[in-house]
């Protein structure tokens, strides 16, 4: 006959839940911050890229995670080509614009997919927050994939994270995966600093704010949810062309829009933390 799973009494559920699973802090790091959505092609990696930059151009000490296993996108953003140095103990992550990268496509070719299943996605998340050479960090920012799966899951269960923010576009399709995604950190109880509405608006020759993806569903949804909603970011056809060519718009153009935009993110982040 088959065994009984065993029951725990509410003695054992209460000592459970008073001593929860110890999460690690990323070493060499003060403060973990994940970029998430649970919805891919939003922006999240040009969000985490340029938030990452302005960060570095308010004064922080600041490192980018890409862990992103099955689609990176820090390679290209970044112009990196380079693969990272190991003592044979641990890897040491790529400097560019003066912050510490680390991403699974420096150490694969960018056209060479991963197929791997979720035991090889953990295995690789734990080698990037337990085996790299991270220095001096005031914030990690990390560049989290599409979904509610193994990263996510290895992030809030085992990482001390500080904190999460939430990207999406305002269009109702979005938001059905973030919302998914706001109640997956609020059941692992990760704080969710807030939520961007990313490519919110374009304004066009006429000067008119053109809102082609809907208006106000990624408010709605911060209010839903009892988040902060942080703020928009119009689409631009500079923020684009500085990804694609591999130095992103906060480093290319400090004085433009957007660019003070970040910057003022980065500012907040800054004040709350250190």
């Amino acid at each position: 006959m088959p065994k009984e799973k065993p029951e725990f009494s509410d003695a054992m559920k209460a000592r459970m839940r008073s001593n929860p699973p110890v999460k690690n802090p990323i070493q060499g790091t003060k403060f973990t911050i994940a970029i998430s959505s649970a919805k891919g092609g939003v922006g999240k990696s040009t969000f985490a890229t340029n938030l990452a930059l302005a960060l570095k151009k308010v004064g922080c000490k600041v490192g980018l995670l890409d862990a992103d296993i099955y689609g990176p996108s820090i390679p290209k953003m970044l112009n990196i080509e380079e693969k990272p140095k190991s003592d044979g103990q641990k890897l040491e992550p790529i400097i560019k614009y003066d912050i510490q990268c680390m991403s699974i496509g420096f150490l694969t070719d960018q056209q060479t997919p991963m197929i791997w299943r979720g035991p090889m996605v953990t295995s690789a998340i734990r080698t990037f927050t337990q085996k790299v050479n991270w220095q001096n960090l005031d914030f990690i920012i990390v560049d989290m994939p599409p979904g509610t799966g193994d990263t996510q899951l290895t992030f809030s269960q085992e990482i001390k994270m500080d904190g999460a923010i939430i990207v999406s576009t305002p269009q109702e399709i979005a938001l059905i995966d973030v919302k998914r995604g706001i109640k997956m950190f609020d059941k692992l109880g990760v704080k969710i600093i807030g939520l961007i509405d990313n490519m919110s608006f374009f304004i066009g020759d006429d000067g008119k704010k053109y809102k082609i993806f809907g208006e106000g569903g990624v408010k709605r949804t911060a209010e839903e949810f009892q988040k902060e909603f942080l703020g928009e970011i119009p689409i631009s056809p500079e923020v684009g062309e500085s990804g694609d060519n591999g130095k992103p718009i906060v480093e290319a153009f400090p004085n433009h829009e957007i660019s003070k935009i970040y910057l003022k993110f980065a500012n907040k982040i800054r004040s709350s933390y250190l």
